[in-house]
């Protein structure tokens, strides 16, 4: 199914009956990536699956985007779908997003499922300065012409994360701008009740970030899982999804 937001076509999913569930995947991915979840949760909710502005089958952003702009893009869907009270389910930027909604509190929230969210702004060692040095030296040394645009690339790409090499240039210049903002801040003003799960070996979204999220947000819990990664949710799907069963059961 689409909608229309704000010029912007959105695709998204809608299976199932009972309180209303929306779902938003993580940086580079789409709906896709979040069945296992939703195919799990529409026995039991309505379950809205989206992809994010940006992803998927969803319209491609205009300018590049910032923190802000993806909790407006959640407040949008759901005003747009006249949703009300939703239980939120995010993975990576998708709770990003979540983040930004709930703790700029754009919206009235049941739950929240952060999984693995990103958010809290990386602390850089040396190295990194220098890298990012190196890399808008390089940058500026190599002009953008046909005859040195392989080049070009190719040093270039030895500097970037590989979401980043691998993002078109309007989400690369979003990446940007959203991996040097910080949720800290307003993570306290979060109000609804918060599932936070992680993968203890997640290098995207490093462990640390799921504990200070944990100690600053008034109502949260947080679930470990030992050897997973960014995608802890697919890494221990059986386990996750009885998680979720036990943090939904007086919703049913």
């Amino acid at each position: 199914m689409q909608i229309e937001i704000k010029g912007y076509k959105i695709n998204y999913e809608v299976e199932g009956q009972g309180k209303n569930v929306v779902i938003l995947h993580g940086w580079l991915a789409n709906l896709e990536t979040m069945k296992p979840i939703a195919n799990h949760l529409k026995k039991h909710f309505k379950v809205y699956n989206v992809d994010v502005i940006g992803f998927g089958k969803s319209d491609m952003p205009k300018q590049p985007l910032y923190t802000n702009d993806f909790g407006d893009f959640l407040h949008d869907f759901l005003s747009a779908l006249e949703i009300e009270k939703p239980i939120l389910i995010g993975h990576s930027n998708g709770g990003r997003a979540i983040i930004n909604f709930a703790g700029r509190q754009l919206g009235n929230i049941h739950k929240i499922v952060l999984i693995d969210a990103a958010g809290i702004k990386p602390k850089r060692k040396l190295s990194y300065y220098i890298k990012v040095y190196m890399f808008k030296m390089l940058k500026k040394l190599l002009p953008n012409t046909k005859k040195t645009q392989k080049l070009r690339e190719k040093v270039l790409g030895k500097f970037g994360s590989t979401d980043y090499k691998n993002s078109p240039e309007i989400l690369r210049k979003t990446m940007t701008n959203i991996v040097n903002e910080d949720v800290k801040d307003i993570l306290p003003h979060i109000q609804a009740p918060t599932l936070l799960i992680w993968g203890t070996e997640d290098t995207a979204t490093p462990i640390g970030d799921a504990k200070i999220m944990e100690k600053l947000i008034p109502n949260a819990g947080l679930v470990t899982y030992q050897g997973a990664g960014h995608f802890s949710y697919l890494d221990r799907l059986p386990n996750f999804l009885r998680v979720l069963d036990e943090f939904f059961k007086n919703d049913y």
